[in-house]
């Protein structure tokens, strides 16, 4: 699972470079989020801008990723397809999540926090 990681004052930034995360990648996603955000900011910023499909596993997978972050740090999402973004209203895990339209936009409202 490729990911970029952008490290800045008050947030880290995870662009996913894959275009699907599910059954067969949810596991290497999982572990891929610990290891870059392991240490760094309280605001972990996920740009699921390339990401053109979502299953139940990789949902479970981002949900799982919040949950390992604890109570102190936040998961907030970006970019999100159509189609991810109907998994995520669907679910409604979209009143769950703190969802950006743009990695830009959620990078500019952490530098305005």
């Amino acid at each position: 699972m490729q990911l970029q990681t952008q490290t800045r004052p008050k947030v880290i930034s995870v662009s996913v470079l894959e275009d699907r995360i599910d059954a067969a990648t949810a596991i290497q996603f999982k572990e891929r989020m610990r290891e870059v955000t392991k240490d760094g900011p309280a605001r972990v910023v996920l740009d699921l801008a390339r990401v053109q499909f979502l299953d139940s596993s990789g949902l479970g997978a981002i949900v799982a990723v919040k949950k390992l972050l604890g109570p102190d740090r936040a998961l907030e999402l970006s970019g999100l397809t159509p189609t991810v973004e109907k998994v995520f209203r669907l679910t409604r895990m979209d009143s769950v999540f703190t969802i950006h339209p743009s990695l830009e936009v959620a990078v500019s409202h952490a530098a305005s926090a």
